[in-house]
């Protein structure tokens, strides 16, 4: 599906898929997005790596049986955002130091130092949305005629670029962008 949402000076873009929350789920999050990305002549690097970690941290640690994880990718002016989204939302990421012997639990580590700012946004029940903030040069924001993929979505303010968790904007009503499942 090829939407279109024209703001004067700021154009939108968006991509959305449904995937199992399992590791071939979240390969296929990180395929998508890539292809995505070139689609839209944004660099691949750190956004693909970020939607990785998400997506894997989702399969892992947001796992409910017959649910689905929902990936977003959205551009406004020069902010690439990612989020995905889980049903298990009574189990909120938190960043910690890793252990470091541990063989995992620095995925929130490399969120934190790859993008501009990340954080948890808790959502209709049962669902947490982790998102990520990447800001794009200005030569490398996507090209206002392009196509774009999914449903549009905006998000309400422009990033600071403050580094950090920090809580999102609100999302669209459940059935706007969370269909019921």
């Amino acid at each position: 599906m090829n939407q279109k949402l024209t703001q004067p000076g700021s154009p939108v873009r968006n991509f959305s898929v449904l995937l199992s929350p399992t590791p071939r789920g979240a390969r296929l999050a990180r395929l998508l997005a890539t292809e995505q990305l070139r689609t839209w002549g944004l660099p691949l690097d750190p956004a693909r790596l970020i939607v990785a970690e998400l997506a894997n941290n989702a399969a892992t640690h947001g796992r409910v049986a017959g649910r689905n994880v929902r990936l977003l990718l959205y551009v406004v002016g020069g902010t690439l955002r990612i989020e995905v989204t889980d049903t298990r939302g009574d189990r909120l990421p938190h960043h910690r130091p890793a252990d470091p012997i541990a063989e995992s639990g620095r995925g929130l580590t490399l969120v934190a130092a790859l993008a501009d700012r990340w954080g948890v946004t808790p959502g209709l029940p049962p669902r947490k949305t982790v998102w990520a903030e990447l800001a794009l040069p200005a030569q490398e924001s996507p090209e206002p005629d392009r196509s774009r993929s999914g449903p549009t979505c905006a998000p309400p303010a422009l990033p600071t670029g403050e580094k950090g968790p920090r809580q999102a904007p609100p999302l669209p009503p459940a059935g706007q962008t969370h269909p019921r499942e």
